[in-house]
């Protein structure tokens, strides 16, 4: 993106699209269905994971900050109840990521050498240190390039104690089995992001996959759906109490159809009636 675009794009996230009285630029409001309400809340999976190993490409919604813009500063009078709608799109969506996950352990479980209870606990164990290390460093790297020096040598001292209880799960699922299959590589799959792991993966590897852009997308989904879903039910009664006062509670009631028959024969009836005594 050019300078020029940059500074565009800057201007119409901050005015809208009125900037330069130019009130119809868009052709298109933010409460149109063409416009996807997740951008909106800055929450839509195809903005989030973008240039990601599963970037999901373009939105087929519109994507426009200066109508983000337009949409926030009318959300300040006005409830437009779009959670609702960004909790939805975001629930379909991780659903779909959750039946991958387990698609993809079920094939590492048919293509993997079976281990006993006892050697997969172990494994476990040491995959399950190698997470918090690789999750703990490039938290300390995030601190350090944010000039936080001080937060950043605490949490590596914590890596340094980490690492060694895993040097010690190490060495006690290495006694566990024989050296042939210790060497192969034993994978698992992030709950987070359905990513590969392995059991040999160094520091470097893991801290460089949970500070990565694909696994901080999917915390940032995962943590903003958990957001909405804490008061979704509540906003849709709330939607529902709106919704009934703008009609002023009206009903339309249709009357069913064995009824509307019965009510055309009677006035069939009366017609023939009045007629015969003309």
């Amino acid at each position: 993106m050019s300078a020029h675009e940059q500074m565009r794009a800057m201007l119409d996230q901050l005015m809208g699209t009125a900037r330069n009285g130019e009130t119809d630029r868009h052709g298109v409001k933010f409460y149109d269905d063409a416009v996807c309400k997740s951008f909106l809340l800055q929450c839509c999976p195809h903005e989030i994971l973008s240039s990601t190993r599963m970037d999901l490409g373009e939105c087929p919604k519109i994507h426009d900050l200066a109508l983000r813009a337009d949409y926030e500063l009318a959300s300040k009078t006005k409830d437009y109840f779009y959670d609702i709608d960004a909790t939805e799109h975001l629930e379909a969506f991780i659903a779909d990521c959750d039946r991958r996950t387990t698609a993809a352990k079920q094939r590492l479980a048919e293509t993997q050498e079976e281990l006993s209870a006892e050697v997969t606990e172990k494994a476990n164990a040491v995959h399950e240190l190698a997470e918090q290390i690789g999750q703990k460093l490039a938290r300390a790297e995030a601190l350090g390039e944010e000039g936080m020096v001080e937060e950043s040598v605490k949490l590596m001292g914590e890596i340094d104690e980490l690492r060694k209880k895993k040097a010690v799960a190490e060495q006690e699922y290495r006694n566990s089995m024989p050296a042939s299959s210790y060497q192969q590589q034993k994978l698992r799959v992030c709950e987070v992001c359905s990513a590969y792991l392995g059991i040999h993966d160094n520091d470097r590897r893991l801290a460089d996959h949970f500070g990565g852009k694909l696994h901080l997308g999917f915390i940032t989904i995962r943590e903003k759906l958990a957001e909405l879903k804490k008061t979704v039910d509540k906003r849709r009664e709330e939607r529902g109490a709106s919704e009934r006062e703008r009609t002023g509670g009206r009903r339309h009631y249709t009357q069913p159809l064995s009824q509307q028959k019965q009510t055309r024969s009677r006035s069939h009836r009366s017609s023939s009636k009045e007629r015969r005594r003309d």
